[in-house]
This record gives structure tokens, sequence and C-alpha cells, in this order.
């Protein structure tokens, strides 16, 4: 990916990836300097080609595919390393990759000590 994200304050970098890849960019992540991230199981569907089944003799088709959702809140870090790592452990070649997007974040404000800004996160 190219530098286009503005790496300026607080980003959040959101990717939807496969299941099977969230180790492979824990570990990308945690190389980077960017170990803190939240996952959610989620499903959708994009590019990834629908898939055909049958159950009880009946056709069903399948255009929800199982993903993860990963949200990754920065500032100490660029942005774009953070982009880099989850590209680098989430790449297959294969449609249903997943995609990132780069979020401005406005404000933080950390719970326990109220501790607001960059300092928060």
């Amino acid at each position: 990916m190219s530098d286009s994200a503005d790496d300026t304050g607080i980003k959040m970098v959101m990717a939807y990836i496969r299941p099977d890849k969230l180790g492979d960019v824990k570990q990308s992540l945690a190389e980077a300097g960017a170990p803190s991230l939240t996952v959610t199981n989620v499903s959708g569907r994009g590019s990834q080609p629908a898939k055909k089944g049958q159950w009880r003799g009946e056709e069903y088709t399948v255009d929800l595919h199982q993903k993860v959702k990963i949200e990754c809140v920065v500032a100490d870090i660029p942005a774009q390393e953070v982009v880099d790592a989850i590209q680098d452990g989430a790449n297959t070649g294969e449609p249903g990759d997943g995609k990132i997007f780069v979020l401005p974040v406005e404000s933080a404000c950390q719970i326990r000590t109220s501790t607001t800004g960059p300092d928060a996160v």
C-alpha cells in the first residue's frame, strides 16, 4: 500500500481479514511495535465469490463469508506501518483476503487515569 495514510494525530486502522490469518497478523503487528488490538468476528461479502452447497437435497448459496475485524488505534507509531504489517500478515494472493481502512480519531480518553489525547492511546 502506498504512503497515502496521513500519519499525524491519532489513527484507527481497521481491517477485515480471513480468520485463519489472525495469528500471522498478530505476530506481524507485534513485530511492528503495535501489539494492542481489538478483534471481532464478523460476516460480510465483497469480491470473494459465493459458495454453493447442498443440505437435505436442497442447494443453497453462502454469500456472507466469515471474517475477522481488527481495530488498532495508534498515535506513537505511523499508521502506515500498521497497514503494512496487517497486509504482510493477511495476504494470501486470493480474492477475499480483505480490506484495510485508516480513519482519523477525533479524541481519546483513558478511563482509569483520565489521560486524554495521544497519551491515552
